[in-house]
């Protein structure tokens, strides 16, 4: 079960130290330094945290007090304490006021991953009693698993659309999951239990889409037998998801404008207008000022629909989310095709899969997770369990070509190298009507090229390159390699964002596009 964690902790070292012992068991971690922060982080955030580990000795409010308020305000949370103290009495008062388990500073990565696991079995026993997702499937803020502070925030904007009747706009490219942030967005709003429909309107032929939004009467088609209910009158008090909002004819755009403005519809073939109640959240992978502009989508319709819009980032932009995401369909399609454990995911995998670049985002990675776990023949997933993406991935080809490639190539280069001296005649330098002997160092440069991702210690004269040197390329092959994400190669560097800065303007690389100079 991939679960999220939160940490709270004044100690910054600390909080370091155990969301990495979270994260390496495959939880999400997420951080708060007081009390006082993690209330307003359970307050603000949408995401449903399943365990919390908690210090007690901390300013402003102290674990006891943040553990008696989120008791009285029903939160059920198991919490784990941590303390320095290794007092009894400490020990009494917080497992008095709630808490679940208790650790003593410095607690080791397998005790903490253990109490947690112990947690998380009392918090799956409570949400299975309390039917926290229903049978009708659902999608809850909880049930969308991310780390990337971008989608964070995507999911707090949907949390607060959810409790008004705004109109939404989602953008995002194809399969970014458009359609399980409105679903979310409905189940938590006073709607939740009403219907939910939804509409493709890039997949109805132009001539349909009215009949099919706002019906028709009996005899309005040649052929039509019966009266036809739309999909407004279906949604009605819910929600109508309408998905790829920019393919709608501009007539049918006019009525929808109506619908829109004042709650009615006008069914094809009837003598008077109907009044819906509808929810209505749109969708597009479009740039829909840019339909607008030529002239290919209604702009009152624009302003009506885009008061309340929401960007979801795409799969590349957020990959950190990626391993994530990885653990949680593994674990769902191991259960459904009822295989004896989950199947795990190796290293290696892991990394190819956070190195590609998804341009079906989170659909495709669902897809390719689902077919290695039915053609899985072990209990591991590894880079040969992904053929179509390490194909596609080329610093993952090249070292596997490297590898399989370097014994063999290594001895036949050699002897190439040999006969090659062997047979070509030394002079004197004194004779200068002869070419001198071949070198042997270019000659085996050009055997063994080096591969884009090795960066080369020494210099053409061998000796070994200024430290500056071996940085600055460093730098430039990570901004290349992260695409300019400046958050993550500042991170996978090791360094802070402000020092990653300075080091690209001592190296001449605009941070405005750093991706103009990177090698």
């Amino acid at each position: 079960m991939i679960a999220q964690i939160l940490v709270v902790d004044d100690d910054p070292i600390q909080r370091r130290l155990l969301k990495s012992a979270v994260e390496r068991y495959g939880h999400v971690a997420h951080v708060a330094e007081n009390g006082l922060a993690a209330l307003e982080f359970l307050k603000r955030s949408a995401v449903n945290v399943n365990v919390i580990v908690l210090d007690l000795m901390m300013p402003q409010m102290d674990g006891l007090t943040f553990l008696a308020t989120i008791r009285e305000q029903g939160v059920e949370t198991p919490v784990i304490v941590q303390t320095g103290q290794g007092s009894i009495e400490y020990v009494v008062q917080a497992m008095r006021a709630g808490a679940f388990d208790f650790v003593v500073k410095p607690v080791s990565p397998e005790r903490i991953a253990n109490s947690i696991a112990n947690a998380l079995k009392l918090d799956q026993r409570e949400s299975k009693s309390k039917g926290r997702r229903n049978r009708s499937g659902s999608v809850g803020f909880g049930d969308i698993i991310s780390a990337s502070p971008d989608m964070l925030r995507v999911v707090d904007l949907a949390q607060r659309a959810a409790h008004s009747n705004i109109p939404v706009v989602l953008e995002g490219e194809s399969g970014v999951g458009k359609e399980m942030i409105a679903r979310a967005i409905q189940s938590n709003s006073d709607r939740a239990g009403k219907p939910f429909i939804t509409v493709n309107c890039g997949a109805i032929p132009h001539n349909l889409v009215e009949s099919i939004l706002f019906g028709h009467e009996k005899g309005a088609f040649t052929g039509a037998s019966e009266k036809h209910t739309g999909k407004f009158v279906e949604a009605d008090g819910g929600t109508l998801f309408l998905d790829e909002i920019g393919d709608l004819p501009l007539d049918v755009q006019v009525k929808l404008l109506r619908a829109v403005q004042q709650g009615e519809i006008e069914t094809v073939g009837a003598s008077k207008v109907q009044k819906v109640d509808v929810r209505l959240i749109s969708a597009t992978n479009k740039d829909l000022i840019e339909e607008v502009r030529a002239g290919r989508f209604r702009e009152d319709l624009y302003y009506r629909l885009n008061v309340f819009p929401i960007t979801i980032p795409a799969l590349r932009r957020r990959k950190e989310d990626i391993p994530h995401l990885v653990r949680v369909f593994a674990e769902r399609f191991s259960a459904e095709q009822r295989l004896p454990q989950t199947v795990n995911i190796s290293a290696g995998a892991m990394a190819l899969l956070t190195a590609y670049d998804w341009p079906g985002n989170i659909r495709q990675l669902e897809n390719a997770i689902f077919r290695a776990v039915v053609l899985a023949e072990d209990d591991e997933l590894t880079e040969a369990d992904f053929p179509q993406i390490a194909a596609q991935v080329p610093q993952f080809h090249s070292r596997e070509l490297i590898a399989v490639a370097a014994p063999s190539a290594a001895a036949a280069t050699e002897n190439a190298v040999r006969e090659a001296l062997a047979e070509t005649p030394v002079f004197s330098n004194n004779d200068r009507s002869h070419s001198s002997k071949p070198d042997a160092k270019a000659m085996l440069a050009a055997a063994y090229p080096t591969p884009e991702n090795v960066i080369v210690s020494t210099d053409e004269a061998g000796d070994v390159r200024k430290l500056a040197d071996v940085e600055e390329e460093l730098i430039r092959f990570a901004l290349k390699f992260y695409r300019g994400q400046m958050s993550q190669v500042a991170r996978k560097l090791g360094i802070g964002r402000s020092t990653l800065y300075r080091k690209l303007k001592d190296y001449g690389i605009d941070p405005d596009d750093p991706l103009k100079e990177a090698a």
